[in-house]
């Protein structure tokens, strides 16, 4: 053996130790040098992509993992190391591929669950419903394994089959709250007045990061626009506004020529952390809405909500609070989608709730507001079809 593979191996036999000892740092960079003095050598990248996951390090060990595979294609562990690493690099396709490739019988039903997560994430619900039913077949008492198969199928429209599916989620001891208000989206079962606050939490952290790109381009979303202009058309001022449910905070900078001070409430920190870089919140709160209203104590000219509601159901609680907090004079503008069929408030199967405009009147008398303005346009497109809304006004 000439000096450089002795050096080399030296280097690996050194990082083997390492590693089994937990010194992962220390491990990866023995591993790194045997790799210098031995490009290409399986043995040395197998281990030190296993560091490099090890570390949370997976665009490194994605690179190594791919050569790996590259060489021997049949390699499963391989392959299932792959998918964990374009999971968590959001490369969902990539990741459902990998993970259906190297996934075989005997193997956690877990990572069949993870494969069938990032198919429904790439859009591909075919590929995601055939994954789940592999993990169930494994493990037919897998709780998450029946939500997610629920959710499938209601995305895709099968809504007695996604109902089943969520009932035998509480039956097999899932998340009960959001199980039942997923049920309650696809079936007669009794609607909640509200959504779980971890459900609305945890979709606007996941959606933060790519929430304006989808929401503005895809969706074609309008109404924090369609909600401000006749504000700004009308010019009246407002010391201090509150924007509630503020996101990222699209309808805030609408509303910077109108206001002194403006405060934004949202259930999210991913959502309030792009809002915290507009630079325009005079405070930023984390906090559900009506929690939130419940505590303020500081009179405000303007509450507004752009497609907040839709997110909250019964809003009784909403309308007295702001009530409560409204300075004579001023203005609580807001949207919620239309409810056209029937009267009050109803939770749709996309999980969201819609409001018909009798139920809005009728909060507005009971809690002393004028209706000033109360007008139908559209809110955002799904699948070109646009979506309506009640644009409201009231002082």
């Amino acid at each position: 053996m000439n000096d450089t593979l002795s050096q080399a191996r030296e280097h690996f036999l050194h990082g083997i130790a390492e590693f089994e000892a937990g010194r992962d740092i220390s491990a990866r960079n023995a591993f790194l040098a045997a790799l210098e003095l031995a490009p290409g050598r399986l043995s040395v990248m197998v281990n030190l992509a296993a560091t490099h996951f090890r570390l949370g390090e997976f665009a490194a060990a994605r690179e190594l993992l791919q050569a790996i595979v590259g060489q021997e294609p049949e390699n499963l562990e391989a392959l299932v190391q792959l998918g964990i690493c374009e999971e968590a690099l959001g490369h969902w396709d990539a990741a459902a591929r990998a993970l259906e490739k190297g996934l075989a019988t005997g193997q956690p039903p877990d990572l069949w669950l993870l494969c069938s997560q990032c198919f429904g994430r790439s859009g591909n619900h075919a590929g995601a419903l055939t994954a789940v039913d592999k993990c169930l077949a494994a493990a037919p008492g897998h709780a998450e394994a029946w939500s997610t198969r629920g959710s499938l199928l209601r995305e895709i429209g099968r809504y007695e089959e996604a109902a089943e599916a969520f009932r035998k989620a509480i039956a097999h001891g899932g998340d009960n709250e959001l199980n039942r208000y997923y049920l309650a989206s696809v079936s007669t079962a009794a609607q909640p007045t509200t959504p779980p606050a971890s459900y609305v939490q945890a979709l606007f952290d996941d959606y933060a990061d790519d929430f304006q790109q989808h929401l503005l381009g895809s969706l074609r979303y309008q109404g924090h626009r369609t909600l401000t202009e006749p504000l700004l058309r009308a010019g009246k001022r407002y010391p201090v506004a509150v924007d509630l449910g503020c996101g990222t905070g699209l309808c805030g900078e609408q509303l910077l020529p109108l206001v002194d001070h403006i405060d934004g409430v949202d259930l999210s920190g991913a959502m309030l952390e792009q809002a915290r870089a507009r630079n325009i919140y005079r405070r930023l709160e984390q906090s559900e809405l009506n929690a939130f209203l419940a505590a303020r104590q500081e009179a405000a000219d303007l509450f507004i909500a752009a497609d907040v509601f839709s997110y909250v159901g019964d809003l009784d609680g909403s309308f007295a609070a702001i009530r409560r907090l409204l300075k004579p004079g001023g203005c609580f503008a807001f949207t919620v989608e239309q409810l056209a069929a029937a009267d009050g408030f109803a939770l749709q199967p996309c999980l969201r709730y819609h409001h018909s405009e009798t139920y809005i009147r009728r909060l507005a008398e009971k809690h002393g507001f004028r209706v000033q303005d109360l007008s139908i346009h559209p809110l955002r497109y799904d699948q070109e079809r646009p979506i309506p809304a009640l644009y409201v006004y009231l002082a």
